[in-house]
């Protein structure tokens, strides 16, 4: 692997209630943000990393499909996947908060209720 392609450390547990795409996808972006994963970075194939961890390859596929969609990274046919996105760990938390204001609105819940699922998720381990 070159200085553009890092090794790509990923640990899905299959134990989790979180599905194995998001686990993969979580990863992903916490590499990209806490620097691990520069601008610039090809990723391995979706076919790659799926035999290098285990998963089926359309559960890479929806990873790397979020991930593009949120801007994070950019496939170029042939060329590979590489990160785009130089984030901070501030813009991860806007971006996570984004996402879940979307979802309590839509659910109905008050700010009340979402402040306190928050709240309540943040004292679990």
């Amino acid at each position: 692997m070159t200085e553009r392609d890092p090794m790509i450390t990923i640990d899905i547990d299959p134990a989790s209630a979180v599905p194995p795409f998001d686990q993969l996808r979580s990863q992903l972006a916490a590499m990209i943000t806490d620097g691990r994963l520069e601008p610039g970075a090809r990723l391995p194939t979706v076919r790659q990393l799926a035999g290098d961890i285990g998963l089926a390859v359309n559960t890479v596929a929806r990873a790397y499909r979020v991930l593009e969609s949120d801007g994070v990274i950019t496939t170029h046919g042939r060329k590979g996947t590489f990160v785009t996105l130089q984030s901070t760990p501030t813009d991860a938390v806007t971006e996570a908060a984004t996402r879940f204001a979307t979802v309590a609105r839509q659910t109905g819940l008050t700010l009340s209720e979402a402040i306190r699922a928050v709240e309540d998720a943040w004292q679990r381990p």
